[in-house]
C-alpha cells in the first residue's frame, strides 16, 4: 500500500473547492505519479452549510483552526484563506508543529516570506507558494530550482491579469470606466478593484519574485507602485502612433550592487516580448547570465490555473516527504538595498493641456531644461478652439524620477498649463 500524507485545508472558497476537486478527482493518477497518496484529512470552513462546488466526505468540515493546525495526522497545511492575518499566524503555527505549508497567499509571502521561509527550515520543513504569483505559470519554481546555475539580473513582468485586461480593453479604444465594468462583469476584476488597479497586488507578487531572484529580503514597501487609473484612451491611441503600447509592468533589476524596481504603467515598443501578452493572460521575462532571456507565458488567475499551482506544491511536498528531505531557498537579510524611487531613471511621456498661444513651449521646455530634462520630441496633438486649449505630448531623454517630480510641480503651477493628466514611464 501507497504511504498516506494526510492534507489539511485552510479555506475552501473558489481556489481551495478547485484544488479539493482536484485532489478528490484525480486521486489515483497523483497517487501513482508521486508514490503516495494525498488523503484530505480536514477543511476549515466558516459556514459548513455553504453549497460548495465540490463534494466533500462526510465529517471533514470544521470551523476550529486547532482541528487542522493540532492533528498529528494532518502533515500538509494548505492556506487559502487570503489577507495577512489569521493566515500568517496560522502558517507560522504549522511550521513551528513541524507541518509542511503550501500557499498560494501573495500577501502573506511578500510581507513576511524571508522569515517564514528561515521558520520553515529551522524546523526542517517545507514552504511552497508557487500560486502566490501568475497562477498556473511555474514561475516560483522555476526561480527555486530550474535557474539556480543563473544569476538573475532583471525581471519584466505582466502580473496582474484584471489590469492587463483593462489596458488591451483601453487599446482598442474603450475608455478607463468602461473597461474596468466589463473587467467586472466578466469576473476579472472585483466590485472594489482598488489592489488590482492601483498596483498594490503587482508589487506584492514582485517583492516575491525579486526575493528569489536576488537572494534578498526584499518587501513590498521597497516597491513603489502607480496604478492605470489616470490613464486615457487617447494615450492609448498616441502610443500607437509612435510604435509602442501601453502595460503595468512590475520590473526589478540589479544596477551596480543594488536592487531597482518599480510597478507602473510604462510604454513599451510594440516588438517587446510583453507587448503580444493580451487579455488576463501573464507574462513573465527573465535575463540571467546563462540563460541570456527566458519568458513564461499563461493564465496568470482564475480558480483552474491558481488550483493547478496549488496540486502542483502539494505534490513536490509529497516527493519531499517520501524522500525524507526539505527544501531550501537562501534568502539573504538586508544586505542587499534597495535603490530609492527617487534615483531611478527612465524616459517620460508627458500630456499636457495647455492655453493655445505663443510661447508656452518655450515656457515648459525652461522649467525642463532648469531641471536637466531634455526634450526627445514635442506634437500637437488636438486643439479646442473654442476654449483656445492644446494638447500637447512631449517625450523626454532619460530623467530621474526626482527630477521629473520636480519638474511637474513647477509645470502644473504654469498659468498657462491647464493640466497633465497622464505622464508615462517609457521602455529604455
Amino acid at each position: 500500500m501507497p504511504r498516506e500524507i494526510g492534507v489539511g485545508f485552510l479555506g475552501a472558497g473558489v481556489v481551495g473547492s478547485g484544488a479539493l476537486d482536484v485532489l478528490l478527482r484525480k486521486r489515483e493518477r497523483l497517487g501513482a505519479a508521486i508514490g503516495a497518496e494525498l488523503a484530505v484529512r480536514r477543511v476549515l470552513v466558516r459556514d459548513p452549510g455553504k453549497p460548495r462546488p465540490v463534494a466533500l466526505p462526510p465529517g471533514l468540515l470544521t470551523t476550529d483552526p486547532s482541528d487542522v493546525l493540532e492533528d498529528p495526522a494532518v502533515e500538509v497545511v494548505v492556506e487559502l484563506l487570503g489577507g495577512e492575518e489569521p493566515a500568517r499566524s496560522y502558517i507560522a503555527a504549522a511550521l513551528k508543529a513541524g507541518k509542511h505549508v503550501v500557499t498560494a497567499n501573495k500577501e502573506v509571502i511578500a510581507k513576511h516570506g524571508a522569515e517564514l521561509l528561515r521558520l520553515a527550515a529551522a524546523h526542517d520543513v517545507n514552504l511552497f507558494y508557487e500560486a502566490s504569483v501568475a497562477g498556473g505559470i511555474p514561475i516560483i519554481d522555476t526561480l527555486r530550482h530550474d535557474l539556480v546555475a543563473n544569476e538573475i539580473l532583471a525581471i519584466q513582468a505582466i502580473i496582474n491579469g484584471t489590469t492587463n485586461f483593462i489596458l488591451t480593453e483601453m487599446g482598442a479604444g474603450r475608455d478607463y470606466a468602461e473597461a474596468l465594468r466589463e473587467a467586472q462583469r466578466l469576473g476579472y476584476a472585483e466590485a472594489d478593484p482598488r489592489n488590482d488597479v492601483e498596483g498594490v497586488d503587482a508589487a506584492y507578487k514582485l517583492a516575491i519574485l525579486a526575493t528569489l531572484a536576488f537572494h534578498a529580503d526584499v518587501r513590498p514597501s521597497d516597491l513603489v507602485h502607480v496604478g492605470i487609473t489616470r490613464l486615457a484612451a487617447r494615450d492609448f491611441r498616441y502610443a500607437a502612433e509612435m510604435g509602442y503600447t501601453v502595460k503595468l509592468v512590475a520590473w526589478a533589476r540589479l544596477a551596480d550592487g543594488k536592487i531597482e524596481g518599480a510597478v507602473y504603467p510604462m510604454l513599451i515598443s510594440q516588438g517587446h516580448q510583453l507587448a503580444s501578452v493580451r487579455g488576463s493572460f501573464n507574462a513573465i521575462v527573465l535575463d540571467g547570465d546563462q540563460i541570456d532571456k527566458l519568458m513564461l507565458y499563461g493564465r496568470g488567475a482564475g480558480a483552474g490555473p491558481t488550483a493547478s499551482a496549488v496540486v502542483a506544491d502539494l505534490c513536490r511536498v509529497a516527493h519531499n516527504v517520501v524522500r525524507g528531505v526539505a527544501d531550501r531557498v537562501a534568502i539573504g537579510n538586508r544586505d542587499r538595498s534597495v535603490r530609492s524611487f527617487g534615483e531611478l531613471t527612465s524616459r517620460f511621456y508627458f500630456r499636457m493641456q495647455v492655453i493655445d498661444r505663443p510661447g508656452v513651449l518655450a515656457r515648459i521646455a525652461r522649467v525642463l531644461g532648469d531641471h536637466r530634462i531634455s526634450i526627445a520630441s514635442v506634437i500637437q496633438k488636438e486643439t479646442d478652439e473654442t476654449a483656445r486649449v492644446a494638447e500637447l505630448v512631449i517625450m523626454t531623454h532619460v530623467a530621474s524620477e526626482r527630477q521629473v517630480e520636480e519638474a511637474l510641480a513647477e509645470i502644473r503651477a504654469l498659468d498657462v498649463v491647464r493640466d497633465v493628466p497622464s505622464f508615462i514611464r517609457v521602455e529604455r
